[in-house]
C-alpha cells in the first residue's frame, strides 16, 4: 500500500516544480504595421474627414493613440532608422539601401527566442546604387528575419523583365525563392502579404514571434483595390489615372482597403486568443504624397512626403494591447521612430549592449499605463539622397528649432509662416536655447548634390548627443 503522506508529499513536489513554471510570464508577440506614404490626416481617429478607418479607429478606442510620432520625410530614411533604433546620421549613406552589417530589431528579438517575419516592401538591397550583394535574395533573411514575402529586393518596379508593380499581378519574393508576376497573375499584392502574416501568426501562435509588416499600400500608383476594380481589365489595373478626382477616389479606396487589412491582422490575433498577449502597431513612413489634398478637422491638408514640415514627418501611431490593460488613451509623450527598436528590446527583455549604440528611448512603459521615461525633444536629420532638400531640426511637441535657425510653433503654424528666431518671449527665449544646444551637438548634415553617384558618405556612429 502507498504511503498516503508520500502521496501527500510527491504532489507538494510537483506543485513546487509547476509553480515557476507557470508564474513565468511569456514574452508578448510583437506586430508592427508601417503603411507607405499616408499621415495622421487621413485617419478618423486623428481628424481625418475623407477617409473611412474604422478598423484602426477601434485600434485606438481599445489601446492608445500617440499625438507625436515622427518620422524622416521619405521611406528608405525612415526604414533604416525604425529598423535599426539609430538616427540617419550613424548608418544611413544611399536611397534604397540597408548596410548589411547593421544589427536590426530583427537579429535582436531572433537572440531573444522570438520567431520573425517580414513581408511588404523590402528596396534595402542597394538596387538603385547597385551596392555589392543588391542581387542577392536571401538579403532579409540575413536581416534576422525567418521568413520573408517581399516586393522589390533583387527587381525594380519597371515592367521590362522579372520586374513590376506591387499591386495587381505582383512579383514577389518568398524567402528568397522569386514568384513571378506570372505566377501571381490576377493576385492583389497587398492581399497576400497580409494572407502570410496571418499564416505565420498561426504556425507560431504557441511561441513568442515578431512580425514587421511594412506595407506596399498607399503608396503611388494610386490604383483599384479588389473593392473597386469592378470590371476593370487587369492589364491597366496598375495604371494610375491622370485626372485628379479619380486619383483622389482610388488614394481613398486604397486608405480604407489597407484600413481593412489591419483589421484582418488584429482579427486573426483575437482567434487564436493571444490577445493579451499580442503588442499590435500601427505607424507609417512618412507624410502622404503632395499631390493629395485631404480634409482634417474642418482644414484642408496638403501631403507632405519629401519635405520637412509637420506633414512630412508626423505620422500616426496607434497601439493595441490587451494584456496591458490600458484603452482609451491619447498619449501626448514623444516618438521618434528610432524608439520602436528600444521598446521591443525592453519589451523582450533584452539588454542592449553599450557597443550597439542605439538613439532610441522605450516607450513601453506609456504602453503600460504608466509615466516612463519620455523623450524631450525628437531629432531629423535629413539628407535623402533621392533629389530632395536636406536638412536638420530638433523638436519637441509644441516647437522645432531648424538647424538654419528658423523656429516656429508648430501647432498654430503647420505651414511655417511665422519664424520666431527674434522672439523676446522669455518662455520660446528658453526653448529656444534648448533645442540649440541639441542642435549643436549634432553633425552637420551632407550637402551631396549627386544622389546615388556618391560613393562615399559621411556617417558619424560614435557620435553622442544628450
Amino acid at each position: 500500500m502507498i504511503n498516503r503522506y508520500f502521496i501527500h508529499f510527491l504532489s507538494l513536489t510537483l506543485l513546487g516544480l509547476l509553480i515557476p513554471l507557470s508564474g513565468q510570464a511569456r514574452k508578448p508577440n510583437i506586430i508592427l504595421i508601417m503603411a507607405d506614404d499616408v499621415s495622421w490626416e487621413a485617419f478618423g481617429c486623428y481628424g481625418g474627414e475623407d477617409y473611412k478607418t474604422p478598423r484602426i479607429d477601434q485600434m485606438a478606442a481599445e489601446g492608445i493613440r500617440f499625438d507625436h510620432c515622427y518620422s524622416t520625410p521619405i521611406c528608405t530614411p525612415s526604414r533604416v532608422k525604425i529598423m535599426t533604433g539609430k538616427y540617419n546620421f550613424r548608418n544611413y549613406t544611399h536611397f534604397g539601401y540597408l548596410n548589411p552589417n547593421e544589427r536590426t530589431f530583427g537579429h535582436m528579438l531572433q537572440d531573444a527566442g522570438y520567431k520573425t517575419a517580414i513581408a511588404g516592401k523590402w528596396q534595402l538591397n542597394g538596387l538603385y546604387s547597385k551596392h555589392p550583394g543588391h542581387k542577392d535574395p536571401t538579403r532579409p533573411l540575413k536581416a534576422g528575419f525567418n521568413q520573408s514575402l517581399l516586393w522589390q529586393v533583387t527587381e525594380g518596379k519597371g515592367n521590362k523583365g522579372r520586374g513590376g508593380e506591387r499591386f495587381w499581378n505582383p512579383p514577389l519574393e518568398k524567402s528568397g525563392i522569386y514568384v513571378t508576376k506570372e505566377q501571381n497573375k490576377g493576385k492583389y499584392g497587398p492581399d497576400l502579404l497580409t494572407d502570410f502574416v496571418c499564416d505565420f501568426i498561426d504556425e507560431n501562435k504557441d511561441q513568442p514571434f515578431f512580425v514587421y509588416y511594412p506595407m506596399v499600400l498607399v503608396h503611388d500608383p494610386f490604383v483599384p483595390t479588389p473593392d473597386t476594380i469592378g470590371d476593370q481589365p487587369l492589364e491597366t489595373a496598375n495604371k494610375q489615372p491622370k485626372e485628379y478626382d479619380k486619383k483622389k477616389a482610388n488614394f481613398v479606396a486604397m486608405v480604407q482597403y489597407m484600413d481593412k487589412l489591419v483589421g484582418k491582422i488584429v482579427d486573426k490575433v483575437d482567434s487564436l486568443g493571444l490577445s493579451d498577449d499580442t503588442i499590435i502597431m500601427f505607424t507609417a513612413d512618412n507624410g502622404t504624397h503632395p499631390s493629395l489634398r485631404s480634409m482634417w478637422n474642418g482644414r484642408e491638408i496638403r501631403g507632405g512626403k519629401g519635405g520637412m514640415k509637420d506633414n512630412g514627418t508626423h505620422v500616426p501611431l496607434v497601439v493595441r494591447w490587451k494584456g496591458s490593460k490600458v484603452e482609451g488613451v491619447v498619449e501626448k509623450s514623444l516618438v521618434d521612430h528610432s524608439d520602436f527598436y528600444a521598446t521591443f528590446a525592453e519589451a523582450a527583455g533584452v539588454q542592449i549592449p553599450d557597443e550597439n549604440l542605439v538613439d532610441g528611448v522605450s516607450f513601453l512603459p506609456q504602453l503600460k499605463g504608466e509615466i516612463g521615461n519620455p523623450r524631450e525633444w525628437v531629432l531629423c536629420h535629413y539628407q535623402p539622397y533621392w533629389g530632395k532638400k536636406p536638412g536638420q531640426y530638433v523638436r519637441n511637441a509644441r516647437f522645432k528649432l531648424y538647424r538654419s535657425g528658423s523656429f516656429f510653433e508648430v501647432p498654430v503654424d503647420l505651414e511655417e509662416a511665422n519664424n520666431l528666431s527674434f522672439t523676446k518671449n522669455p518662455e520660446m527665449l528658453k526653448v529656444l536655447a534648448q533645442l540649440k544646444k541639441i542642435v549643436d551637438q549634432c553633425p552637420p548634415v551632407p550637402q551631396d548634390p549627386r544622389g546615388q553617384k556618391g560613393d562615399i558618405r559621411p556617417t558619424y556612429p560614435a557620435q553622442v548627443i544628450d
